[in-house]
């Protein structure tokens, strides 16, 4: 399975033809915050299905999903009236634990522990996704940490975890750099890719490299004094790795 990070929780999944895009967030800015990484890669080519783990605007941007149109959107049990009403039709709910099959590719919905409601149109359900082929990826949306993630997969190839955001902290309902070293403990992925850090931020903090990648060094850091089991890889916007039972192998673009 091929992973390729666009940026903050957006991951291209591609295995044997099939496409999937997680989270797609693809503007340069959105209210009062700013894309940082340089703009995202071009994303060429069908995509068979987008998920979307929850309903807050920085994971599901109506802007960023009319330039993948047409396209199939998979989202929580109860969002789909929210994306009906702005004229997408081709939507289908889950909620957790119930599977769809996309060509090469079956994505079984997780629980998620984040609530995202934004009023009587849009539920406080979140998911997280687990995508799997001959290789099992867990891509975790926003979640806390919670001690179901233990339950989530036996046999974990690698895991999507969020570490930070685009603000200079996250708070409940989220994993920070501690808490997404702490969730390897539970998931015992083989591997370990963070997301969800150092692609945006708020208006009028700090921008240089060493603060973009303080959370990132952070969970390393931590990773390796709590799983150090765990080969994490850290990746910049477009660059991609091959998840492999006989191990990664890392190269850059996006076909």
């Amino acid at each position: 399975m091929n992973v390729t990070w666009i940026g903050h929780s957006t991951v291209l999944l591609e295995d044997g033809g099939t496409r999937l895009l997680t989270d797609p967030l693809l503007r340069p800015r959105f209210a009062h915050v700013v894309r940082v990484a340089g703009p995202p890669p071009e994303i060429t080519g069908e995509l068979d299905a987008v998920l979307i783990s929850h309903v807050h605007s920085d994971h599901l941007d109506v802007r960023s999903l009319r330039r993948l149109e047409p396209c199939r959107l998979v989202v929580p049990r109860g969002a789909g009236r929210l994306l009906g009403l702005r004229g997408f039709e081709d939507v289908t709910e889950l909620a957790a634990g119930e599977e769809l099959t996309f060509g090469a590719l079956t994505v079984r919905a997780t629980h998620a522990d984040h609530r995202a409601s934004l009023g009587p149109l849009a539920p406080a359900a979140s998911l997280g996704y687990v995508v799997s082929s001959e290789s099992r990826l867990y891509f975790a949306g926003d979640t806390d940490l919670f001690p179901g993630m233990a339950d989530i997969d036996p046999d974990l190839d690698a895991a999507l975890l969020p570490i930070s955001g685009w603000g200079p902290r996250v708070g409940k309902g989220h994993l920070d750099p501690d808490r997404a070293a702490k969730a390897l403990r539970l998931l015992k992925p083989r591997l370990a890719i963070p997301i969800h850090w150092g692609t945006y931020r708020r208006v009028g903090l700090p921008r240089d490299e060493a603060a973009l990648r303080e959370p990132v060094d952070r969970f390393v850091r931590l990773a390796s004094e709590l799983a150090p089991q765990v080969d994490v890889r850290v990746l910049s916007p477009g660059e991609r790795i091959s998840v492999e039972r006989a191990g990664p192998k890392v190269s850059g673009g996006v076909d």
